[in-house]
């Protein structure tokens, strides 16, 4: 099942294509070796989620947002019959993310946690383990 990244609050912010920046440069800034392990991984920018990826986040609570969602396979859990399979798909809710950040620096910080949030799903990492680890 995907997990998510939830968070509350609310303030709007700029246009799609600066947005989009901001997830390339948190990709960017990830080290080559996690790049590297990226496999058959799709990561888009969705104004906000679909009452599918809502239902398929599951427990949001009242003006919880929902502010990004890794939908696929984690490598932990691919075998030996993985093949010609969709590519994984993270995506990053725009409106969300905007909502909870006050200002442009923390809208940059809190796309970097949420891309790295999302990642670490890939990898298998649940939203348990991301808590202990101070990354939830």
């Amino acid at each position: 099942m995907a997990e998510d990244r939830m968070a509350r609050r609310a303030a709007p912010q700029g246009g799609r294509g600066r947005f989009e920046g901001l997830v390339e440069e948190a990709l960017d800034d990830l080290p080559e070796a996690i790049l590297a392990m990226l496999d058959n991984v799709a990561v888009v920018v969705a104004d906000a989620p679909t009452p599918a990826q809502l239902r398929e986040a599951g427990g949001l609570g009242p003006g919880e947002l929902l502010l990004g969602l890794y939908e696929g396979i984690p490598l932990t859990e691919r075998g030996g019959a993985y093949n010609m399979i969709l590519p994984d798909k993270i995506t990053l809710f725009q409106r969300s993310l905007e909502a909870v950040c006050p200002d442009d620096e923390t809208l940059r910080r809190e796309v970097q946690v949420t891309v790295v949030h999302e990642i670490a799903h890939h990898f298998g990492i649940s939203d348990r383990r991301l808590a202990e680890l101070g990354w939830a």
